[in-house]
């Protein structure tokens, strides 16, 4: 199903009609903020290296108006958890709930200096929760971003980045990299950033997908990224650099390329730290060379570097699963799909595919009936544009 702008005017009606219903007033402000998928580089975020996401159509809106009782009120169309806290001096997590993320974001604003006020607010999102499109970080970016805006607190859309990374790293305690937040701000709409994680300088490419869409297979598999074996991975990782920095002058695990990671990879006396270590640099090679073949419109090319991330991810990084290697097994055979692969930290989530925009509706046929066959039950499957990265949309007439 493919998002447009009347698709965004219907929801901005529809929000705010239950707007109105639960403060029984008007919003004055409307904020949207994607999701993300990340067409190669894999967990190479937190290593320094380059990846390549792009912004989605799905994402999280976001309907939110002043209040004069010094209060903040969190409401959800996806989550009963609700939430009505006064506005003091700091803030903690409070257990598990979704309203965590904004609530940090709110603290972390207060620990800037930035004077806030009471706010009502009604959060909605269309990405399909615990699937790996970056829910936690779209939420995060859209709080960020109105409370900039509403509260002219003067930062930049980088600050927003690094603010909304801190809060996940801090406040929620995932250990995950800037590539999330920075794709959901900076997306463009039908350009892929290659975003290099270590210095933050990017290059947007364009993305001519041609006769293909980009597909998105959600597992139905939910995955809950703090509990999840992420935090072990990136110690495992610095596990990897403490070893090679014996003989090399390197910050990061992707200071390195393949060439030099196999003439000093006898450093690393762990099988099992050496395989993370392989699949980080080569995959961020695979970069490198995924930048050029998008660059050059070369999609088959694209897509081998794409299922061969996937093979990576499965073999050498151990983050995989029979969910997500059953598309891509099924998209190993059919012959309109150029390359797929997981996307996102895994443990379930989505899987990404590069299908003809012609057989898509045979394609997510048949790849749920695979599925269903080999799971026992169905993932759910949906088409996307490149979309733009987080703004402000008007309440009355177009979409800004």
């Amino acid at each position: 199903m493919l998002f447009a702008t009347n698709y965004k005017i219907r929801m901005k009606d529809l929000l705010q009609k239950e707007f109105n219903k639960i403060y029984n007033k008007e919003a004055d402000n409307a904020y949207f903020s994607p999701g993300r998928v990340n067409l190669i580089g894999e967990h190479i975020d937190y290593n320094g290296g380059l990846v390549m996401p792009c912004a989605i159509t799905f994402g999280t809106y976001l309907l939110v108006s002043p209040n004069e009782d010094n209060l903040f009120r969190f409401r959800s169309l996806n989550f009963e958890d609700k939430l009505d806290i006064p506005l003091q001096k700091s803030y903690t997590k409070t257990g598990e709930s979704w309203f965590n993320y904004p609530l940090g974001i709110i603290e972390y604003f207060l620990e800037g200096g930035h004077p806030l006020q009471g706010l009502d607010m009604l959060f909605y999102g269309d990405i399909p929760i615990s699937s790996g499109l970056s829910s936690s970080a779209s939420i995060e970016v859209v709080t960020a971003f109105a409370l900039n805006d509403l509260m002219d607190s003067g930062y930049s859309k980088l600050d927003m980045v690094k603010l909304s990374k801190s809060v996940e790293n801090n406040f929620i305690g995932v250990n995950c990299g800037i590539m999330d937040q920075f794709a959901v701000a900076f997306g463009e709409k039908n350009k892929a950033l290659v975003l290099n994680c270590d210095t933050l300088d990017y290059q947007a490419v364009d993305s001519n997908l041609g006769d293909y869409i980009l597909a998105i297979i959600n597992t139905n598999k939910p995955r809950k990224l703090a509990e999840s074996k992420y935090n072990e991975r990136v110690q495992e990782c610095q596990a990897a650099l403490t070893a090679l920095q014996q003989e090399l002058d390197i910050n990061n695990l992707c200071d390195i390329d393949t060439t030099t990671f196999n003439k000093y990879s006898h450093l690393i006396t762990e099988q099992v730290i050496y395989k993370r270590a392989k699949h980080v640099i080569e995959e961020n090679d695979r970069v490198k060379l995924a930048a050029v073949a998008l660059g050059n419109n070369d999609l088959a090319e694209f897509g081998r570097l794409m299922f061969a991330s996937h093979d990576s991810l499965r073999d050498l990084y151990g983050v995989s699963g029979v969910e997500l290697d059953t598309i891509a097994a099924y998209c190993k055979t059919d012959a309109n799909v150029a390359g797929a692969r997981m996307t996102g930290a895994g443990f379930g989530g989505c899987a990404i595919a590069l299908v003809k925009e012609n057989a898509f509706d045979n394609f997510s046929k048949n790849v749920i009936e695979f599925y269903t066959n080999k799971i026992g039950y169905a993932p759910s499957v949906y088409s996307s544009l490149i979309g733009d990265g987080v703004g402000a949309f008007s309440l009355v007439g177009s979409l800004q």
